[in-house]
């Protein structure tokens, strides 16, 4: 959360919205909707209440409720760190092309720290090691030599997809939404840069044919119109070059915002995104790169070329 955020400066406010999280926590979402109006009366204009009071009314099932909530919180913060247009937009049925850039830059400046054991230990995280497999196999399936010459990691993260093609590459540059990311990555000694921003910026401000691998690990499950990063990836690739990702999978809609507030995307709309921008299909397999609650989250994992 933005430190700006994390208090609301009444000590009273800020113990009763942590007792409605400890009751949310526990299932009583009732008591924590009546803990955040407590809360709200103290402090009416703190967003983090209004995002929790609307959390609790959506999980009672008080819709209407739970989007003037949501619609506060937004109000309150208009930079939105936490995701209530997200959340507004699962209330409402629509499905928005990105999230706001606040609300996924502080979620992962906020995770840094702790980022690379939760992800591997907890969610059984496997993203990079499935990608170079899948690689290793598109080169061998077309004659290619498993050597880069420059490479580009989209969304890296503490480094972890670096580190799995580590000594495949003569350079690899780095981009991550959060620099508290980017600090890690840069860390890691694995880059020749790493940049704290947005993606797509990143790779249009390189030249064309520029590079030969472009990396995106887990990162497409927070951007839902795939289509500008598509363009420019296509732009910057040299021919042979390869452009290789995982995403979570949806079975209808093109891209859809989960519950997970995580986007999901179909076969069908990556195909059609793959012939737009003139690439060809390598490798397109059925994989699950993180569990959560135990439970395989359903994947596709692509392997792409530029002809």
């Amino acid at each position: 959360m933005n430190p700006v955020l994390r208090s609301s400066g009444n000590f009273a406010a800020d113990r009763r919205y942590d007792y409605a999280r400890g009751a949310a926590g526990g299932g009583d979402h009732a008591a924590a909707a009546d803990l955040c109006e407590q809360a709200l009366e103290l402090a009416p204009d703190w967003a983090p209440a209004w995002f929790a009071l609307g959390d609790a009314r959506a999980a009672i099932g008080d819709a209407g409720a739970a989007e003037a909530a949501f619609s506060r919180a937004l109000l309150c913060d208009p930079d939105d760190s936490q995701g209530a247009a997200l959340r507004l937009a699962r209330l409402r049925g629509e499905t928005p092309a990105r999230p706001p850039d606040a609300y996924v830059r502080d979620l992962f400046d906020q995770y840094a720290a702790r980022f690379e054991t939760h992800l591997v230990r907890d969610l059984a995280y496997r993203a990079p090691e499935i990608l170079r497999d899948a690689i290793t196999r598109a080169c061998a399936q077309t004659g290619r030599a498993m050597q880069f010459r420059a490479a580009l990691d989209l969304g890296c993260g503490t480094g972890l997809m670096a580190r799995a093609i580590t000594g495949l590459c003569e350079t690899i540059e780095g981009v991550d939404l959060a620099p508290a990311m980017a600090v890690r990555a840069r860390a890691s000694g694995l880059y020749a840069g790493v940049e704290a921003g947005d993606m797509v910026a990143f790779v249009a401000a390189r030249a064309a044919a520029g590079v030969d691998l472009v990396l995106a690990a887990d990162v497409f499950v927070y951007c839902g119109d795939l289509d500008p990063i598509f363009a420019q990836a296509r732009r910057v690739l040299g021919q042979g070059g390869i452009f290789a990702f995982t995403l979570q999978r949806a079975e209808t809609g093109g891209y859809v915002l989960g519950p997970d507030l995580r986007y999901a995307h179909t076969l069908g709309y990556l195909a059609e995104l793959a012939a737009r921008h003139g690439f060809v299909s390598l490798v397109c397999e059925e994989v699950s790169v993180r569990r959560d609650r135990g439970v395989d989250v359903p994947g596709l994992a692509l392997v792409l070329a530029a002809p």
